[in-house]
This record gives C-alpha cells, sequence and structure tokens, in this order.
C-alpha cells in the first residue's frame, strides 16, 4: 500500500490490486466504494490500455493484423485493460508503473496521485515503445452514494451529445444523439460545465479534466461513476484516436 497524507485528504493506494485508490478520505468522510467481490466495482482505478469495453475482445494494429485480448471480466467482450487488475511497481509517492503485456509489449502505463489542499490530481500516460496497437485511456472512480452523513449522492453532469448505444451489445455505434435522462450507462462528449457529485448536507466534489469523452453509470445501487476517458468504449474499432495522456483534479468542499 500506499499511502499520502495532506491536510485535508488521506490516500490509501493498493499497488497489487491495480494501484487503485482503495481508499479516500476529505475530513471525516470516506468517499470510496469499498471491495464487492469484483475489481470492476470498487475503489477508484485507471483504465489502461484501452477504456470500456472492446466487442469481442479483437483489435487490429497499425499493421492491420487483428490480435485478441482477454474476455475473463465481461465475456464476450474485453473491458478496462490490464491495469485494474494487476500488481503495479512503485516509483515513488503516488506514483506506480506498469508494463504491460502481450500483445502490448513493451508498452509501459504510469499513473501519478498529487494530494493537495483539498483536491487530488490524478495523471495516466502510455508509452507504446514500439507497439503498434491503439491505446487510449481512462479513470473509474467508484463514489459511494451515501457518506456517512448527508444526503445520498446526486450526480451534477451535462453534455451536448452522447454516443448512441447499439440495442444487440450496449456498445457505443459511433454515432452521436441528444442525450437521454438517467439513470445512464452513456458515453458523452462536449461537456457542458463542470461535473460534479453533490451528497447534500455534506460535500461536493468537482470533477474537472480536459478529457474529450465522459463516461456517467448511475444504474448502480451502492455507488456512481463519472469517468473521463480519451476516448469512448470500443474507440479502435469505431476509427476513434485516444490520446495517450490523461489528467484530472477532484476538488472537495462542503455543501
Amino acid at each position: 500500500m500506499q499511502h499520502i497524507d495532506g491536510a485535508e485528504i488521506s490516500v490509501g493506494i493498493d499497488l497489487d490490486q491495480g494501484a487503485r485508490i482503495a481508499s479516500l478520505q476529505w475530513r471525516d468522510l470516506q468517499f470510496v466504494v469499498p471491495f464487492r467481490g469484483t475489481p470492476l466495482s470498487w475503489g477508484w482505478y485507471a483504465m489502461a490500455p484501452w477504456a470500456g469495453r472492446v466487442r469481442d475482445g479483437l483489435m487490429k494494429d497499425g499493421n492491420d493484423v487483428e490480435h485478441t485480448l482477454p474476455t475473463n471480466w465481461l465475456p464476450p467482450h474485453a473491458i478496462h485493460g490490464y491495469g485494474f487488475v494487476s500488481s503495479w511497481e512503485e516509483t515513488g509517492s503516488g506514483r506506480a508503473r506498469l508494463e504491460l503485456p502481450a500483445p502490448y509489449n513493451n508498452a509501459v502505463v504510469t499513473q501519478s496521485i498529487e494530494v493537495l489542499d483539498d483536491a487530488i490530481r490524478w495523471i495516466l500516460e502510455y508509452e507504446a515503445n514500439g507497439c503498434e496497437l491503439p491505446a487510449w485511456l481512462g479513470f473509474h472512480p467508484w463514489f459511494p452514494r451515501e457518506l456517512a452523513r448527508g444526503g445520498e449522492a446526486v450526480v451534477n453532469f451535462s453534455a451536448a451529445k452522447m454516443f448512441e448505444r447499439s440495442e444487440e451489445d450496449g456498445l457505443p455505434t459511433g454515432k452521436l444523439v441528444k442525450p437521454k435522462p438517467e439513470p445512464w450507462d452513456d458515453a458523452f462528449t462536449e461537456v457542458i460545465g463542470t461535473p460534479s457529485v453533490i451528497w447534500e448536507g455534506a460535500a461536493r466534489l468537482d470533477i474537472e479534466s480536459d478529457a474529450p469523452t465522459w463516461i456517467v453509470y448511475t444504474e448502480d445501487t451502492e455507488g456512481v461513476c463519472i469517468e473521463p476517458q480519451t476516448a469512448p468504449p470500443d474507440a479502435a474499432n469505431l476509427g476513434i484516436a485516444g490520446d495517450h495522456y490523461l489528467e484530472a483534479l477532484f476538488t472537495f468542499s462542503e455543501d
């Protein structure tokens, strides 16, 4: 475990469980959904070298050679990359490094988590090192619906466009449509304002990022997710390229 303590924030990072934020306490409140039996549904974790699902776990590299990705977590699709189930190497305070397995031979992902006064800065970088496979990155924070006090979590999120989801498998079709009302398990673009989660009478968490794509998930009874990503799910098969750098600032305040 890595531990970072600031004036208002204390963070615990579990290097052996995907270098995920396993605990994040601001003042006397805990902002992480705890372990619930699967690595997909707890903590705050990085998604790399792809974010979201990849249809049937199949992806072509820059030479048009098709590769098979692991589909054991959500068959028949690959999901969220390798980082969230890997052991990472500690490289400094809040810093970790992961050498990726085949078919991402030689590629490396690095993570940096910095504790500020009332915020944390989370940075993820991908280095291809000659790997010809597409890559895109994402953050997957699980925020609890209920804190130790205050009201239930309310997601404050608005965007101009949403990626249409296939009725067959729920993956993006590549077409952009007008956003629909909640509940959401959807990818959005052209975000309006600063996304946030509000627990009335307790806390507000604002999320700032230049990410072009955001996933919002509100279909779980115990947690909600607002996920900045450099490209949407199945981006490689949609012909969408994603940046290899992702940064987000999570700022806490009283509500």
